[in-house]
């Protein structure tokens, strides 16, 4: 069996357009072109010797083998990721993880932060702005500030307005 791995960009890219079903949303989400993306699918499946990617009306399928790679593919994206943030969380000594909805980090505490650093330069601020309810409480976040009625299980809430 050879160890020779794929384009690691290549992967990158499948990832992106076998979650949006869509070349033209992963180039958005990647920040290339639309075929800069089709040239990474088609170098992974010419690498594969398989095709990943299947078009119908104007529409773009994932092919059996495809799928079935995309679900391998996701799950090792996800451990990546889950350990570049248990790294991180542990390097960030010294460190405010604040984590909020992305309109209240811009309208609120952004206007706030210059002051912060002024009064506090040995802390480094960090803003974890996320939409999905299971993002709100990662381990490393040291506080959380969130719209509700506070009555999250398993942790202290403080009123702040209202």
């Amino acid at each position: 069996m050879s160890k020779r791995l794929p384009p690691l960009n290549a992967l990158r890219v499948f990832d992106s357009a076998a979650r949006h079903l869509s070349f033209t949303k992963a180039a958005e989400e990647l920040f290339v072109t639309q075929a800069a993306v089709s040239h990474q699918i088609k170098t992974l499946e010419e690498f594969l010797g398989l095709k990943l990617f299947r078009r119908r009306n104007r529409s773009l399928l994932l092919t059996e083998e495809g799928q079935s790679y995309y679900l391998d593919i996701k799950e090792i994206f996800s451990s990546i990721n889950e350990a570049t943030r248990k790294l991180l969380a542990r390097s960030a000594k010294g460190a405010l993880t604040v984590s909020l909805s992305p309109s209240f980090a811009i309208q609120w505490l952004v206007r706030g932060l210059s002051g912060f650093n002024q009064a506090y330069p040995g802390i480094d601020v960090r803003i974890q702005a996320v939409d999905r309810e299971e993002d709100k409480l990662a381990d490393d976040v040291d506080v959380a500030i969130f719209y509700g009625r506070g009555n999250w299980t398993g942790l202290r809430t403080d009123r702040l307005y209202g």
